[in-house]
């Protein structure tokens, strides 16, 4: 079995590339990075690190790799032959890699009727909807009606923890124990074959909510609050306990919004935030508040975790005090070598902040979820 695996980073490496190869596929990652690259051909393996008190090792075998840069013909060829195209890229570079997808599937096609499941394994809701509306763009239409008979975009929730990380082997890569990775078998093509680890569920949109609201909104919180106190990185902002109160009271908020809108129980949603308040916390790894806040201005847009769970919790008059103190957050976090926060930064002193969170939000100045964000951001300034 073959799988081609879009970006060979820390998630691609230590989450969906090792659960492929422990199901038996060999994995062809395709990245830009030349390094990568080329240690992924020669070594034909790496190692990964679970981040806990064994230090567990496991080495992931049976893996190759491919330059998206300078082998596109052999990429394409590739997507022809595979049995699974996965992606961990960052669902803003869908776009880069849709038309390699699409050459191959139109190569596949042509002499091929087998199935192929194309799934994104990104931090967004509807990602392989996504591509598959990327790639789907660039197919000709003899070659869409034969790819609507065999080839899959089943959207899929991925979780685990994945930080920033240098090690004297490049390959190497830590993780934390916990992953999700679920996808929505009424996508599917009947007679797949499932991956050991994967999770398929007839109705993916309560997961992917669970998660974005929960892990997502969770943690860019801790961040964007311990920012303000000057902390580094999440493990210390969880060890201040008004902090790790505050992001609880904002997963209380989004947890009441998931319980209303998908009838998840109350107790084991409540034990579901305990579990990613210690995941947050976990000691083993160490998780830098820059790189968890990065992009607030994505962090901030109307469909993401901070706006998106606010909106639910007014249109059902719940509270979202707590998630209107994040985004104040948000507004206030100044680093320098993150590219959205310098925007942000601008536009807060070109049209004043009132404006700013219109523009990025969405949200009126008379809404009361802007209302609140203002308060909010006066009172952590």
């Amino acid at each position: 079995m073959k799988a081609v695996h879009f970006g060979a980073g820390n998630i691609g490496r230590g989450f969906i590339g090792l659960l492929l190869s422990q199901a038996g596929y060999e994995v062809c990652f395709v990245d830009v990075n030349e390094n990568f690259v080329s240690q992924l051909k020669a070594r034909g393996e790496y190692p990964v690190t679970l981040a806990s008190e064994g230090q567990e090792t496991v080495t992931v075998t049976n893996v190759t790799a491919l330059s998206s840069a300078t082998q596109a013909d052999e990429v394409i060829a590739a997507i022809a032959e595979a049995d699974i195209v996965t992606t961990a890229v960052g669902v803003s570079i869908l776009k880069h890699i849709a038309g390699s997808i699409a050459k191959g599937i139109t190569e596949r096609v042509a002499v091929s009727s087998a199935p192929l499941h194309v799934i994104a394994c990104e931090n967004a809701i509807g990602g392989s909807a996504q591509l598959k509306e990327l790639v789907y763009a660039q197919l000709d239409e003899n070659v869409r009606i034969k790819a609507d008979a065999s080839i899959a975009f089943p959207n899929a929730a991925v979780d685990r923890i994945v930080p920033l990380q240098q090690h004297e082997d490049i390959l190497k890569v830590v993780v934390e124990p916990f992953y999700e990775w679920v996808v929505d078998s009424s996508q599917m093509i009947p007679g797949y074959a499932p991956i050991g680890g994967v999770h398929y569920v007839e109705n993916l949109d309560p997961y992917i909510e669970r998660k974005l609201f929960t892990v997502n909104t969770g943690h860019c919180s801790a961040a964007y609050l311990g920012f303000l106190r000057g902390y580094e990185t999440i493990q210390q902002v969880m060890a201040d306990e008004e902090l790790t109160s505050l992001v609880r009271e904002v997963l209380l908020e989004t947890g009441a919004v998931l319980v209303s809108k998908h009838g998840f129980d109350q107790v084991e949603h409540t034990k579901y935030i305990d579990k990613n308040l210690e995941r947050f916390r976990n000691p083993s790894l160490t998780d830098e508040v820059s790189r968890v806040g990065r992009s607030p201005i994505r962090k901030l847009s109307p469909n993401d975790r901070l706006v998106s769970p606010a909106l639910a919790a007014y249109e059902r008059g719940l509270s979202f005090k707590a998630l209107t103190r994040s985004m104040a957050g948000a507004l206030l976090f100044n680093v320098q070598d993150d590219p959205e926060a310098v925007e942000l930064q601008a536009s807060i002193a070109e049209i004043g902040v009132e404006a700013t969170v219109t523009k990025y939000t969405g949200l009126g100045a008379d809404h009361d979820i802007h209302k609140s964000v203002m308060a909010e951001y006066s009172k952590l300034k």
